[in-house]
Order: structure tokens, then C-alpha cells, then sequence
């Protein structure tokens, strides 16, 4: 049997690392248009943003994952790992929109992505680390 309120904090925890990705896109996109005096596009090499976007693809595949296993059962005793992971996508949604550095977006997209699989394995154990180095990352930034 399914817990509804599970469900929910599952959905809505999908619901935040699909609108870091939303975020992590706009970003991208905002850096590869923005061109210099000279009509130049501005220091982000093809790589990186290549990388960003495979990063992004992944984002939303662990969010669709999450809103999946929302849909099948609830991962039992991950509440308020999933209610921290919620919190911190929400900060770091905020902050990808300020992010002037590719590598600082690329690191903070692989964290998200990161606690995000953690949380999906339904292993504790893989969680907390990763969602502390998650929130550590976001405090320095």
C-alpha cells in the first residue's frame, strides 16, 4: 500500500530538480546568445556547454525517475532526506540564475544530479553524504 502524502513529497521533490534543470537551461541558453562587441559568442566552448546540456538531460531524467517511482510507491524512510534535497534545489535553482562560471554551473548540476540518484536508490546510506557536499556547495556559492 502506498502512502499519498509520500507520493507527494516524491512529486514534489521531482517538481524541483525539473525546474533546476528549467533554470540550468535558460542559463545556457542566456550564455551561448549573449555575444561580445565584436559578435563573438561569450567564453563558453562548445564542450561546456555540451556538458551542460547532458547535464540538464540527466536532471530531468532523474526527475522523471523520481516522479515514476511516485506513481509505482513511495520510498519509505527517505522523508526528510526528500524534504532537504527539495530545500536545496530550490536554493540552488536561485543560484544557477546567477552563476557566472560554466564550471560552478557543471558542479552544481552533478551534485543535483548526484542526491538526486542517491535519494532514488532508496539507499541511506548513499544520501546523506551527498546531499551534505550538495549544501555545502550551495553555502559557497
Amino acid at each position: 500500500m502506498t502512502d499519498p502524502q509520500q507520493q507527494a513529497r516524491l512529486e514534489a521533490l521531482a517538481d524541483s530538480l525539473s525546474a533546476c534543470a528549467d533554470a540550468l537551461h535558460l542559463r545556457l541558453m542566456r550564455a551561448l546568445r549573449k555575444s561580445t562587441p565584436d559578435g563573438a559568442l561569450p567564453g563558453i566552448s562548445q564542450r561546456v556547454a555540451q556538458s551542460l546540456f547532458e547535464q540538464e538531460v540527466q536532471l530531468r531524467q532523474r526527475a522523471n525517475s523520481l516522479y515514476l517511482d511516485a506513481a509505482m510507491q513511495a520510498a519509505g524512510g527517505l522523508q526528510a532526506q526528500q524534504q532537504q534535497l527539495a530545500e536545496l534545489a530550490a536554493r540552488a535553482e536561485l543560484i544557477i540564475a546567477r552563476i557566472d562560471r560554466a564550471k560552478d554551473l557543471l558542479d552544481l548540476a552533478g551534485e543535483l544530479i548526484g542526491a538526486g540518484a542517491a535519494i532514488a536508490s532508496g539507499r541511506p546510506e548513499r544520501v546523506l553524504p551527498s546531499l551534505e557536499k550538495l549544501k555545502h556547495h550551495i553555502e559557497a556559492l
